[in-house]
């Protein structure tokens, strides 16, 4: 029977982050820096070795989380492959594999090892914790809650934190205007409660307004959509199941009328992806796995136990009976839809939130992993649903009901065919123009001429912006020594875009060494064997308002073989950039990775002033 194992699992991060600690902590004896390679594209030659021979595709596997709870609300563990019977499009499916995940003790956390802190100087967008058997993510919607409900729940949210037990991975969101990270993952309590209770997610506590109206629903739809997607980008990186707790007062429109998955993602899209992984049959060949998504979202009515009001303010008139009930009805019923079509469960009319979140994180947290190798084997895109049955009587199962069967052969063609196309659209330009750039800076309101980040990645990219992980990735910072001050007549340093009010000021060269987990990128395989990818890494540089002052980017296109690509897995993608930081002032700087075949992203925000250098310069260089 084939093991799971994950090309992305925690394992295999946690062997990346080690061999970048070594890396960084090698480089921390003190010795001249020096400037980043001309061209910072991986010598394939050096990268291949003997040639290998190409991984086989025998069939397609789909893995699926399953909450199984009795008549009480609690697990039902214990359960084996025996139990379960799975159909698809009511044919039966054959269980190739199943795992049971359950909650972890204290005593067992602390058993477990964590990844040691980074060296100084050194910053990545991906939160190691030792327990990755589930997370739990709470998100507090203030778009949509009302105000005196958010108080409440606030308290409520504070008092569980308070008496939580630590080892369970906990982050904390909050959506007004949009979707703010509050708090990182964390299994300490003290930090959590840390964030809960302190200013950073104080600004939730107000009614978002656009001038002197309110939002209105489509704005909202908006702003909760491009914040779901930041979620989702943000949970991609983390291993095992994520629970997603969202305390609202009301999902907007975009569920009613639609029962099924299918007509709530064609409405609002499924902005928690399905991925693909790898089973490792005994090195005789890999399979495909499709792994459905494994966001579950619960959504909780923050506003508790209604009762019927006499007076609706925002209609100026009395509430009728039926009016109130009937919006009260279909306000649950899209609840229920959010929460079905991804293998969570909705409550309403409770004023228990500390005890509803604490039996979702019970429940969210033990869960069985189902795999089985579909009988339909054909790829047309459509969707397809899933039924499990437990042989025991009275559970309740919760599990995503379906999945879309994407062909990926064509969707790897489709990326093959638009990567070969950019590659000789960039061969084509540097023949015409060897001297010039094929990125050329634009200029902005102002006059200003800068470089910046291009298409989806903009928003990414834009100060405070929530860090995705779809790419996870270190970043380790050095500072050059000595400070540098251009004349009027001097050129800015190569690549960099430095607005010109900041020309004539003293800066540093930040030098960034990049180093990338290639596991989540599209590197597809021609026919010839060979495998191609192209990315594009940015820098920008920030001061606290969201004014960018400066940024670089390089774009990187790979074409390595079989051997290349499984030393890239191994030792993981350095790239190296350099960026020129004025020495007066508050800035930010943040570094984005973004993978052109898939739109996959990651990105890092890193405080200037946490960057800290070997040596104090002693004097100032002329230029």
């Amino acid at each position: 029977m084939p093991t799971l194992v994950s090309l992305a699992n925690p394992a295999r991060i946690s062997a990346l982050l080690a061999a970048i600690l070594a890396s960084a902590l090698t480089a921390q004896t003190p010795q001249q820096p020096q400037a980043p390679a001309s061209n910072p594209t991986p010598d394939p030659a050096s990268i291949a070795a003997q040639p290998a021979p190409s991984l086989t595709i025998t069939s397609r596997e789909v893995l699926l989380d399953l909450v199984v709870t009795d008549q009480q609300h609690r697990p039902l563990t214990g359960l084996t492959a025996a139990d379960f019977t799975i159909t698809e499009e009511k044919q039966p499916q054959v269980l190739r594999h199943m795992e049971e995940h359950a909650t972890l003790s204290a005593a067992d956390v602390a058993k477990l090892k964590t990844t040691p802190p980074l060296p100084s100087n050194t910053f990545t967008n991906f939160t190691p914790v030792a327990n990755s058997n589930a997370y739990t993510v709470i998100l507090l919607d203030a778009l949509n809650t009302p105000l005196d409900a958010q108080m409440e729940l606030r308290g409520q949210l504070i008092s569980y934190l308070k008496h939580m037990e630590p080892g369970t991975p906990i982050a904390i969101f909050q959506l007004d205007t949009e979707m703010r990270l509050v708090q990182g993952f964390s299994t300490d309590p003290k930090v959590l409660l840390s964030a809960a209770d302190g200013k950073r997610n104080m600004p939730s506590l107000q009614k978002p307004v656009r001038g002197d109206h309110y939002y209105n629903v489509v704005s909202k739809n908006q702003i909760l959509g491009e914040g779901m997607q930041s979620i989702g980008r943000y949970l991609a990186g983390f291993p095992g199941r994520k629970n997603l707790v969202w305390f609202t007062g009301s999902v907007p429109q975009w569920a009613t009328g639609s029962p099924t998955l299918e007509e709530v993602e064609r409405r609002v899209g499924n902005p928690f992806k399905d991925s693909f992984n790898v089973f490792d049959d005994q090195m005789a060949g890999l399979t495909d796995a499709m792994s459905l998504s494994r966001v579950a979202v619960y959504p909780i009515d923050a506003r508790g136990l209604q009762t019927l009001p006499s007076f609706d303010a925002s209609r100026r008139r009395p509430v009728s009976n039926t009016g109130f009930y009937n919006r009260q009805a279909f306000g649950h019923m899209e609840l229920d839809q959010v929460a079905d079509a991804t293998g969570g469960k909705a409550y309403y009319n409770t004023n228990g939130l500390k005890e509803t979140l604490t039996e979702i994180v019970n429940n969210g947290s033990n869960y069985y992993t189902l795999a089985y190798s579909t009988t339909n084997q054909q790829w047309d895109g459509k969707f397809r649903h899933i039924r499990i049955a437990v042989n025991r009587p009275g559970v309740k199962l919760q599990y995503r009901p379906g999945y879309y069967a994407v062909d990926r052969t064509q969707l790897e063609q489709r990326q093959l065919a638009s990567l070969q196309k950019r590659m000789a659209a960039g061969q084509q330009v540097a023949q015409a123009q060897p001297q010039a750039s094929q990125d050329a800076p634009v200029v902005d309101e102002n006059g200003a001429t800068i470089k910046r980040p291009k298409g989806g990645f903009d928003a990414v990219m834009a100060l405070g912006a929530v860090p995705p992980t779809e790419i996870v990735f270190t970043a380790s910072v050095d500072i050059d020594n000595s400070l540098v001050k251009l004349s009027k007549s001097d050129a800015l340093p190569k690549d960099n875009y430095l607005k010109p009010e900041y020309k004539d000021k003293p800066f540093h060269n930040f030098n960034l060494d990049i180093h990338t987990d290639p596991s989540a990128l599209s590197i597809t395989q021609s026919p010839d064997g060979k495998r191609h990818g192209s990315l594009q890494f940015v820098a920008a540089l920030y001061t606290p308002d969201g004014d960018m002052i400066n940024s670089i980017e390089r774009k990187i296109d790979l074409d390595v073989t079989d051997a290349g690509y499984r030393n890239l897995l191994k030792d993981g993608l350095p790239v190296k950039l350099q960026i020129s930081v004025p020495v007066k002032g508050n800035y930010f700087l943040r570094i984005g990775v973004h993978d052109l075949s898939s739109d996959r992203v990651g990105a890092v925000e890193i405080p200037v002033d946490q960057v800290h250098p070997n040596v104090v310069p002693l004097a100032l260089a002329s230029r």
